[in-house]
């Protein structure tokens, strides 16, 4: 059980080189829509394809000055209004920098703009080009097995070239066909294992068939419930833990922060755990931290040796923090404590999975 304090971390969250970006952007649309109309392709498969080498250099390093491992893409075509996409390629500590350039963008013009690859049904007809191999993706063909105690889908890919291209091929086209599938943020959600074969899986199904697989799987977890389990503390008493299921970092991608609240209780049985009125004091208290909005989610809670330690996930730029000091000061039976640290990747949240 992982009671403890972290030291408080109150930086803002959003990098200067954001509005850097969208001042130079403003300058540079022009340029960049004359070289997309004189070579027009389809950039969603070359990501920049039709700009000239300057574009794509400058337009690389402004993003990468936001984050060195952000990713770009410039997709769209002669029906569609162009895009550009940013996007931390899915890992979750890279969300939250992706989602502020993102709600930064301009709300005027012809371009939409993403944090994260949208789903693209269009893309599964089309041959993706990866080094010097032509991939027709009309031939991929997925093995999905659903896992309905952890919500997720395990996939197993096919295409009949993966037996002449090298592993690193064989997951690009895995993940491309996932992403344009059902979109970056879904594969987090709801894609689990991700394995390549060289054989046709039995029962497998095309890419266009996971939406429905996807959607059998996540439709009963439309509404989050707790999961509750029993250990023990450092102590040796017993100890109580409970964690939201299902929690997704995409659903809270500006929560870059991690909060500890920890709360003393002066009633607890022989084992320590708390009894009346303190347990209906904390049951309160919880209910008070589940009003603070779109600034904090309540992930965790863990009651054990007379503390219960509630693990929020919360926007560092939102202000929640001076709430949950309130909330600390006005606890009366001993003193609260509100601890936090940096985890865009929800790291502290990896013991708790199921």
């Amino acid at each position: 059980m992982g009671i403890f304090r972290r030291p408080r971390d109150t930086s803002a969250a959003t990098p200067p080189a954001i509005g850097d970006f969208w001042e130079w952007w403003a300058q540079a649309r022009p340029t960049i829509e004359a070289s997309l109309a004189a070579a027009p392709g389809d950039p969603a498969e070359t990501p920049g394809e039709g700009l000239s080498t300057d574009v794509v250099e400058e337009l690389s390093r402004r993003v990468h000055r936001i984050h060195p491992e952000l990713q770009w893409e410039i997709g769209g075509s002669d029906d569609r209004h162009p895009s550009l996409t940013v996007t931390g390629g899915g890992d979750p500590a890279l969300r939250g920098v992706a989602e502020r350039w993102f709600r930064a963008a301009p709300k005027s013009g012809n371009w939409t703009f993403h944090p994260a690859r949208q789903a693209d049904a269009e893309m599964l007809s089309q041959d993706l080009v990866l080094g010097d191999h032509e991939f027709d993706l009309e031939y991929v063909r997925l093995g999905m097995r659903a896992d309905t105690d952890r919500a997720l889908v395990h996939v197993t890919a096919y295409h009949p070239d993966f037996l002449f291209v090298s592993e690193e091929q064989r997951l690009q086209v895995a993940m491309h066909v996932l992403d344009w599938a059902i979109g970056e943020d879904d594969v987090a959600r709801w894609i689990g294992e991700v394995s390549i074969a060289t054989e046709a899986p039995i029962d497998s199904l095309p890419p266009s068939m996971l939406p429905v697989v996807v959607e059998q799987v996540s439709e009963p977890f439309g509404e989050p419930a707790w999961l509750s389990g029993e250990g023990r503390t450092p102590r040796g008493h017993p100890a109580r833990v409970a964690a939201r299921f299902p929690l997704h970092r995409q659903d809270h991608p500006l929560c870059d922060l991690h909060v500890a609240v920890t709360v003393p209780y002066a009633h607890g049985n022989p084992d320590r755990l708390p009894v009346e009125p303190s347990a209906g004091a904390l049951r309160a208290f919880e209910k008070k931290l589940a009003k603070l909005g779109d600034g904090a989610v309540l992930a965790v809670r863990e009651t054990g040796d007379g503390l219960r330690v509630f693990h929020l996930y919360a926007d560092p730029d939102s202000g929640v923090l001076a709430e949950l000091d309130q909330l600390a000061a006005s606890w009366t039976e001993g003193k609260a404590k509100v601890a936090s640290t940096g985890d865009p990747g929800w790291k502290a949240l990896a013991p708790y999975r199921p």
